[in-house]
């Protein structure tokens, strides 16, 4: 078990959690409780990290935030940082290729809220703030575990963006996910086997967490 890898997938997890958490709150209800021109647009990217083949999406990124590009050129000069080939660029890369795992089940879960208790809330005085803690959130909490249990989940066993952005550096880019291809490449098949039983261990976990969450909120 490379428990380095494994290390470093989780952290990477929780950061990307980290940072599309508020992100994916405040573009999940901005897309449910509005309308303007152009909705369909921002839905469609929203969706396009989901649609698009990982390594396509790696590529991108790569070619984007390489050294070669202008905001690579810029941010080394500027600010002597590098996003490619080290956990910042991992991170970068897991953020936009899990925003529709987050944004969608919150998007999804605001939706549902009927719009007679926010029309309520605001009759009897409530501020928009207090509306989202008091009326918002509890109602739209199913959607917004789903959407982070799946980003969590889905950043572990992540392999084309991450391998593309930040290559296999042990003890800074190396995941679980590159580990395993690496330990079959080696044909060390029982550390595999190791790996991929404990990715599907958590990934089941991490599945059934949303639905019976869902579940007992439904029987209440």
């Amino acid at each position: 078990m490379d428990w380095t890898a494994f290390g470093l997938s989780l952290q990477l997890a929780g950061a990307t959690l980290l940072v599309l958490l508020p992100l994916g709150l405040g573009c999940g209800r901005w897309l449910a409780l509005t309308t303007f021109r152009g909705k369909a647009v921002v839905e469609a990217l929203v969706v396009v990290p989901l649609v698009l083949p990982p390594t396509v999406l790696g590529y991108y990124l790569l070619v984007f935030l390489g050294g070669a590009s202008p905001l690579g050129k810029w941010l080394w000069e500027t600010f002597g940082v590098q996003l490619t080939f080290n956990f910042a660029g991992l991170l970068v890369a897991s953020v936009v290729f899990n925003v529709p795992f987050m944004v969608q089940p919150v998007q999804r879960a605001f939706e549902g809220i009927g719009r007679e208790l926010l029309e309520a809330a605001a009759v009897h005085g409530v501020s928009p703030w207090q509306r989202f803690w008091r009326v918002e959130l509890p109602l739209a909490w199913p959607g917004v575990l789903s959407g982070s249990v799946l980003t969590f989940v889905h950043t572990l066993g992540e392999f084309g963006v991450v391998l593309m952005v930040g290559g296999n550096i042990p003890g800074e880019t190396r995941t679980v996910a590159i580990s395993i291809y690496d330990r079959v490449q080696a044909f060390d098949l029982a550390a595999a086997d190791q790996m991929a039983l404990v990715l599907l261990l958590v990934s089941l976990v991490g599945v059934a967490v949303p639905f019976f969450a869902a579940s007992r909120y439904r029987r209440r």
